[in-house]
């Protein structure tokens, strides 16, 4: 019943702001949402990449093991993917990001930090960061559907991982008033995207069945790719135990804010619903994840 509680905590202040912009953009259908692109893309996420990184405790040597695992499991969720939109005959590289890039952030840490305490947290943050930095890299060429230097050199979230991963190397500590900041835009961030998600959900269009399989998708299969990946690399306690956790969260709300910038509005109305669908999906599916985590990697 704990874990229920826990979960219901994390996520009704997400349906709670994303029906805020579902109410603002029933009451004005022309609701421009173009300012909080923006201000997401440019300035709060830049914050929350440095936020998420160099304020959680990670060290860079952690960084590096959750950065390679990462990659290996976000490889498995892809092959999975690829497979699943072919058959549904979606689009292979824009619908992607949904499938493979899970809520590790702000559903993901505080869970973890539920099941394993402050021990776990330093692990859930490094999955974390390493998931929002392929965000603004992967997720953004997958959703504009091709690769460019230009993208890289343009993109203020690609300078916050670079200063990020600076501080972690040379052991940097974050002065406050810069902590202050980027925690307060990072939160900024995360209200206006949940809040312009709402808004979308007023007008976009999407298959229900569709939605239903692809999210189905994201919170089972992913759980099974990260029991194959502790197996494989032996892994044990808190670490297995974080690991199978963030690979079972629902789709990211930063796919639904980085698709807006580069994709197509049918595509985008298609990751939108997915995000919905999979969060409500995972009330069921996390307290079974959190429960075998802590049975098995306790």
């Amino acid at each position: 019943m704990e874990i229920y509680i826990k979960i219901f905590e994390v996520i009704f202040p997400v349906f709670f702001v994303i029906g805020v912009g579902y109410y603002l953009g029933k009451k004005n259908p022309k609701f421009d949402t173009n300012f909080i692109t923006n201000f997401a893309g440019n300035i709060g996420t830049p914050a929350m990449i440095f936020y998420t990184v160099t304020t959680t405790g990670i060290t860079l040597s952690i960084f590096i093991h959750y950065f390679i695992y990462a990659i290996i499991m976000i490889a498995g969720f892809a092959i999975v993917g690829l497979f699943l939109l072919f058959f549904l005959k979606k689009d292979l590289s824009m619908e992607l990001p949904p499938l493979i890039l899970p809520n590790t952030g702000n559903m993901g840490v505080p869970i973890c930090l539920f099941a394993y305490g402050t021990q776990g947290l330093g692990v859930a943050s490094a999955i974390a960061s390493v998931i929002i930095l392929f965000h603004f890299t992967l997720g953004v060429f997958l959703a504009k559907k091709s690769f460019s230097f230009d993208i890289l050199i343009k993109s203020p979230p690609v300078y916050a991982i670079f200063v990020s991963v600076f501080f972690l190397y040379f052991e940097i500590d974050t002065p406050l008033f810069l902590e202050n900041t980027t925690f307060l835009l990072t939160y900024a961030t995360i209200f206006l995207v949940l809040m312009s998600l709402g808004i979308a959900l007023t007008k976009f269009k999407f298959s229900l069945k569709n939605s239903i399989i692809l999210s189905l998708c994201r919170v089972i299969i992913g759980p099974l790719i990260a029991f194959a990946l502790i197996y494989n690399f032996d892994l044990s306690g808190l670490a297995a135990g974080v690991l199978l956790i963030q690979s079972a969260m629902p789709s990211a709300i930063l796919n639904y804010l980085v698709g807006s910038i580069y994709s197509p509005k049918k595509i985008v109305d298609s990751v939108a619903s997915t995000i919905v669908i999979s969060t409500l999906m995972s009330f069921i599916t996390i307290p079974i994840v959190v429960f075998f985590a802590l049975k098995y990697f306790n």
